[in-house]
């Protein structure tokens, strides 16, 4: 029977609700000092949640988020921090998008060949932070966020007309051409006006419960959730340490490909500049809000998605939208410093349980000694 460890609950969720209390009560704070109602904008952001279509965009934008969080979620659990996650999204969004709108082929392998190219671009992209670091020793946290610089030259380099890139007649956007009919992704029609639910936010779902299995349940989990922990103890113990970050870093690097999918393959059709940005830093803040794990990393995403969505219209109130990204931006400082003073709580309570147990021992040793 499995045992249940009340004060470990506890500790794990005490981190992420102290997190949302404080930057709730932070963003009132600064609504307040602003002159603003610091409690309509909430409840028109909850009142435009109950319409069908801005529920639709939720739903979608969970999606996206949870397939970049977990893309981080991966480098943490190894004590890697990947910060370019931004740059092997949109890196492999857009070379899948050029490979899938240049072939033709039918509708299962035609997907499958676009998601393969996008996993094997970012995991490439990732991999090269990886390789500095385990030949050289190059911090992933300098290398990625100079890749993701690269990343950004890069696909405005490829977008160019003169390179492969589609300018639409009339327009001043660049695209990399549409992908055909069989390369789309079938969602859920919701009704008319409401939009579609990307088929691929159902894919990304289910990677969640193969991330948990694969970490909590595979050898492989074991030896990466070791090597993150102490890569000498793990070293010593057998595991080859500089495989395991080579691995997390491409895994990350091809889970991060998959987070263009939803658009790329149930909406947008093609890469151009005004696809999505942004999304990779978003996620480590909702890696951390939800402490790494397959279901906090769901809710979490759910509740940026909702951020997002939900604040379309607060400008016609009179409430700047930015709203939710002052309290998005709290929301990472407050994460910060409550995880902090959970983890000093949870070791003073441990050090406390232990000394409540060494006490207990020695009064019944000493009874004992009396008895006889």
């Amino acid at each position: 029977m499995m045992k249940f460890d009340k004060d470990k609950l506890i500790l794990g969720a005490a981190g992420p609700v102290l997190a949302l209390v404080t930057s709730f009560v932070l963003t009132v704070l600064v609504l307040l000092a602003t002159g603003l109602d610091p409690i309509e904008p909430i409840r028109l952001m909850i009142d435009n949640a109950g319409f069908a279509d801005i529920q639709v965009l939720i739903v979608n934008q969970t999606g996206i988020y949870y397939l970049a969080a977990l893309a981080v979620a991966i480098g943490f659990r190894m004590n890697l921090f990947n910060i370019g996650v931004d740059g092997q999204y949109r890196l492999a969004a857009m070379v899948s998008a050029l490979v899938g709108a240049s072939i033709e082929l039918p509708g299962p392998l035609h997907i499958l060949v676009i998601v393969v190219v996008a996993m094997l671009t970012g995991a490439f992209w990732a991999g090269i932070a990886g390789i500095l670091k385990t030949t050289r020793g190059v911090s992933e946290v300098v290398s990625t966020i100079m890749l993701n610089a690269i990343a950004t030259s890069l696909v405005a380099w490829l977008i160019l007309p003169k390179n492969f890139g589609v300018q639409p007649e009339g327009s001043n956007n660049l695209t990399t051409g549409e992908i055909s009919e069989s390369g789309w992704f079938p969602g859920i029609d919701m009704g008319e006006g409401n939009g579609v639910i990307y088929g691929f936010t159902f894919v990304a779902l289910a990677l969640g419960v193969v991330y948990w299995f694969a970490l909590n349940r595979t050898r492989f989990g074991f030896d990466l959730r070791a090597t993150g922990a102490s890569e000498s103890a793990a070293q010593a113990s057998g595991v080859d340490a500089k495989k395991m970050v080579l691995t997390a870093m491409l895994l990350s690097g091809a889970l991060a490909g998959l987070a263009g999918m939803p658009t790329l393959l149930g909406d947008s059709h093609t890469y151009s500049l005004d696809f999505p940005v942004g999304v990779g830093f978003t996620a480590i803040t909702i890696a951390l809000l939800g402490r790494n794990h397959p279901v906090g990393i769901l809710f979490a995403s759910l509740l940026f998605a909702f951020l997002d969505k939900a604040s379309s219209n607060l400008d016609v109130y009179g409430y700047p939208k930015e709203i939710t990204k002052i309290m998005q931006g709290i929301i990472v400082i407050a994460v910060v410093v409550s995880y902090e003073l959970v983890r000093r709580y949870g070791l003073r309570r441990q050090q406390q349980k232990v000394g409540e147990e060494l006490a207990a021992g020695g009064a019944i040793k000493t009874d004992k000694e009396v008895a006889a």
